[in-house]
């Protein structure tokens, strides 16, 4: 009957905040963190620090020096604040990336208004992950004013850099011990995965360049150079006819949401061969050359089944395939980062604690996901090593990164009741 009432107790003080929590997701919305390259961050720090520390979080600014995009201009500022409980115990650590994406065409709402529209708050950032932040917030809120003499620590971080790799984030903050299992035993990670779904982990990612190179020459005599563009195209048919037929192939038992990620799959991220791209305005004409190189970025998204050496050798295959079909074909590769897949059992604590909540408050067993793309959990298991670590929070997946973007204040709300009684089993009833 105790378990029932602190519920009750701490829902009725988060229903009373509602407003609050309308106000501050647009507060946070209304800060343009964009990235790249990296805008505000120091901004919504501050912001971050003036309304937690006078509610007794010790807060650090902290910036990721020497970190990829980290300058004068834009400095990488992340928040780690945390409040102590009355006695010794475990600490819940709730992150969520302050930084949002470009904001694209098409829209038809002030990407920066966070205007309420019935039970929607709009905005770039709205969904991944303000509103995530803003819950996780007014949930970490509520749970110590309701329960002064809670054991161990309560963290809020706001890091930096999550759509570009997370390394001026949280990155960062794993390599200088603030993800160390001794200093924090529970992570959840408010991403837009589904009110009703744990996110255990995500698939792995392996990004390269590709080069083909080939001999300038005039372009009315192209058979006095050779065409790099062409080479390139051989690769593109090879892949065409070999490698994608064979990725479709690769299976996985990893929960992965949409299914059509349940597979290996591999993006061609960008394609330039040739001259540069004439600068805007410029009304000249090309000169005639026959391109001495052309360049591929490639996404390769592997399984938890595959191996990282693996994945490489696939590409490699390919392309000395092509070379030795090819007469004069020569390549580059370079890799530019590696991101190894993850996956929490669902008998950890913290997916255990919140597969409970959300049974009580949405009153539907919860689903187990498994993102498609790579989030920060990266960082947390590999460089901190802690495994106890979740995705879970407010937002529709398929609205990360679209024009009128939006979240729905009553999935914030429940999910600050989710992860409120979560803070409840964790460091108020286990550790009793």
């Amino acid at each position: 009957m105790a378990h029932q009432d602190n519920i009750d107790r701490l829902n009725t003080e988060l229903d009373r905040r509602k407003d609050d929590l309308i106000a501050l997701t647009q507060d946070l919305i209304r800060i343009p963190t964009l990235n790249p390259p990296g805008e505000n961050y120091r901004l919504i720090c501050e912001y971050l620090r003036d309304r937690l520390a006078p509610r007794y979080f010790q807060c650090e600014l902290i910036r990721a020096h020497d970190t990829p995009g980290d300058c004068e201009k834009y400095p990488r500022w992340n928040i780690v604040a945390r409040r102590e409980g009355a006695r010794s115990g475990e600490c819940v650590h709730f992150n969520s990336h302050t930084d949002i994406v470009e904001l694209g065409q098409d829209w038809t709402r002030d990407p920066f208004g966070g205007e309420l529209d019935g039970d929607k708050i709009y905005g770039r950032g709205a969904c991944d992950m303000k509103g995530g932040l803003a819950a996780s917030i007014i949930a970490a809120e509520a749970f110590v004013d309701t329960f002064p003499d809670f054991s161990g620590a309560v963290e809020i971080s706001g890091t930096a850099d999550e759509e570009t790799g997370g390394f001026g984030g949280v990155a960062y903050l794993a390599e200088k011990g603030y993800f160390a299992p001794a200093r924090v035993q529970h992570v959840i990670i408010p991403e837009p995965l589904g009110l009703d779904s744990i996110c255990l982990g995500h698939r792995g990612a392996w990004w390269a360049e590709i080069e083909t190179k080939g001999r300038i020459a005039h372009g009315s005599m192209p058979f006095l150079g050779d065409c790099a563009v062409r080479h390139m195209g051989a690769v593109l048919n090879e892949m065409e006819t070999e490698l994608y037929p064979a990725l479709a192939q690769k299976r996985t038992d990893m929960p992965v949401i949409p299914k059509g990620a349940r597979q290996s799959t591999m993006n061609i991220n960008s394609f330039h061969g040739g001259q540069n791209e004439p600068e805007a305005g410029f009304t000249g004409l090309p000169s005639p050359c026959v391109p001495d190189s052309a360049r591929m970025v490639i996404d390769r998204r592997f399984l938890i089944e595959e191996n990282i050496d693996d994945v490489q050798k696939e590409i490699t295959d390919v392309l000395e395939k092509v070379k030795s079909e090819r007469e004069g074909f020569a390549y580059k590769i370079r890799e530019i980062q590696r991101i190894i897949p993850t996956m929490t059992a669902k008998d950890a604590p913290v997916v255990t604690s919140v597969a409970s909540a959300i049974q009580n408050v949405l009153g539907k067993p919860a689903e187990y996901v498994v993102s498609p793309g790579s989030y920060d959990q990266k960082h947390i298991d590999r460089i901190g090593q802690l495994k106890n670590c979740i995705a879970y929070g407010p937002g529709i997946l398929e609205l990360a990164h679209q024009p009128d973007e939006y979240v729905e204040v009553s999935a914030m709300l429940d999910s600050a009741k989710i992860m409120g009684q979560s803070l409840i089993d964790l460091l108020v009833e286990k550790a009793a």
